[in-house]
């Protein structure tokens, strides 16, 4: 035992050096991308490269640095970032702005003592209750998005002291367990089968059916919650809804006494052209989950906020009832925050993101209009969705986009779906880069086919 403890030793020495290095020597770089490989297989998941996302298949490309709106292999291979992590870098790679305050808080203290009162969490709550629409008020942080829904599904039952929950078909709530009784695809539900209890799926965008749902439960004696939706749906093809669909399950809400939950962990901060894309649609629900790019892409944290009736007297008794994560609102992760939404209205971030999206859709249906195996383009600001007629064809673009630097991806386990969605602060000239590369790819892509 102590010898391998000793090589746990040498090891994490050897490993810190790399971090600690300004420049990396050639063997470093060989050794690391070997290493890479050698970890994931044995010591991480034997499937992950396989399937790992870079549509690297030629060559293994290991993630070393990153700057505004890309990123650079260990030998230097520069990628454009329109992927974005799904969502995480709205704010652009290693913000400045962000990163300066979050180091300014490590050299102060990096967690709290979990008893004493933490400034930073109740300054963060403040600014969402200020910068999201209507009354909503009540905030609590987290650390990963299914955690947050998870917090969101709890809150709901807690409040209303009703038990069924609506989500909807193909929606994607997160991979734990309630989130995933929430999530609508098969895909992440039929392994963990018979999963929580009490959630009814409906067609997303079909208003009618989430009525009739929640009126046949409440007619069999069942109690219903809270219905859990995104306003944009990401993961399953970036699916928009209706202009109408969210404003009248506000209205169905309301009317069978139910809480409304929008999912922004993806379209919050900005990504779809407005702060919050509730906001764009004129709808405020009881519950909005928010995450990705809430952190400034250097932090991760996520969390919701609630309107005030939600807190009841059993959460102000017991405080500790609806979670204690240990660094949920950790200091490090609520600067990050705070930076990251001053940087978002201070530079009025979503407005640009709407005029580039704007900008992208244009030039992407000149693109539509010359490819035929180009069959739909279609989002909302810089949350992008182009479809392709097979998953084939849409993993072959997605290839032939990284051959030319540009990360993309489809949308998890279906390539039939491109995900575009590229850093907020993205420039107009690397979108026109990214314009020009994926029509070399199209017309690649289409002899192949």
């Amino acid at each position: 035992m102590a010898s391998e403890k000793q090589a746990a030793l040498q090891e994490a020495t050897r490993v810190l050096q790399y971090i600690l290095k300004d420049e990396l020597t050639e063997d470093d770089k060989n050794r690391i991308v070997k290493d890479s490989i050698e970890n994931f297989n044995e010591h991480v998941n034997p499937g992950w490269l396989t399937y790992r996302k870079s549509v690297s298949t030629d060559e293994a490309f290991v993630e070393w640095e990153d700057s505004q709106e890309t990123f650079k292999d260990t030998h230097g291979k520069e990628f454009i970032d329109c992927l974005g992590g799904f969502g995480i870098y709205t704010a652009g790679h290693r913000n400045p702005e962000i990163v300066a305050a979050v180091q300014a808080q490590l050299n102060r203290y990096a967690l709290h003592s979990q008893e004493l009162v933490d400034p930073l969490r109740g300054y963060l709550a403040k600014l969402v209750s200020m910068c999201t629409p209507g009354d909503l008020k009540y905030a609590f942080f987290c650390n990963g998005g299914a955690e947050a829904n998870e917090m969101a599904l709890k809150l709901a039952r807690l409040a209303s002291g009703n038990h069924y929950f609506i989500s909807t078909v193909n929606g994607f709530h997160g991979k734990s367990l309630g989130a995933v009784s929430a999530t609508g695809k098969g895909t992440y539900r039929k392994p963990y089968l018979p999963i929580i209890q009490g959630v009814q799926h409906v067609e997303f965008g079909n208003a009618q059916a989430a009525e009739a749902a929640i009126k046949n439960l409440i007619a069999v004696g069942e109690t219903v919650a809270a219905m859990i939706v995104e306003p944009i749906q990401g993961e399953a093809g970036i699916v928009l809804p209706p202009q109408d669909y969210l404003k009248q399950l506000r209205e169905i809400c309301d009317r069978y006494g139910v809480l409304l939950i929008f999912d922004e962990i993806q379209t919050g901060m900005g990504r779809t052209g407005t702060l919050w894309a509730c906001e764009a649609y004129d709808v405020v629900p009881d519950i909005l989950v928010f995450g990705k790019a809430f952190g400034g892409g250097v932090m991760p944290i996520t969390g919701i906020i609630a309107r005030p009736h939600l807190w009841v007297d059993e959460l102000k008794d017991n405080p500790w009832i609806l979670g204690s994560p240990t660094f949920g609102g950790n200091p490090l992760a609520c600067a990050a925050a705070i930076a990251a939404i001053k940087f978002m209205i201070e530079n009025d971030i979503p407005s640009q993101i709407a005029q580039k999206g704007e900008y992208f859709m244009d030039k992407l249906q000149g693109l539509q209009a010359r490819h035929p195996i180009l069959v739909d383009v279609r989002g909302k600001g810089l949350l992008i969705g182009l479809e392709y007629p097979t998953p084939e064809i849409g993993w072959a673009v997605s290839k032939g986009l990284f051959k030319r630097g540009v990360m993309t991806g489809g949308t998890l386990n279906n390539a039939k779906v491109n995900r575009i969605e590229p850093p907020g602060i993205i420039s107009y000239e690397t979108i026109d880069v990214i314009i020009a590369r994926l029509d070399e790819t199209l017309t690649e892509v289409a002899r192949e086919f």
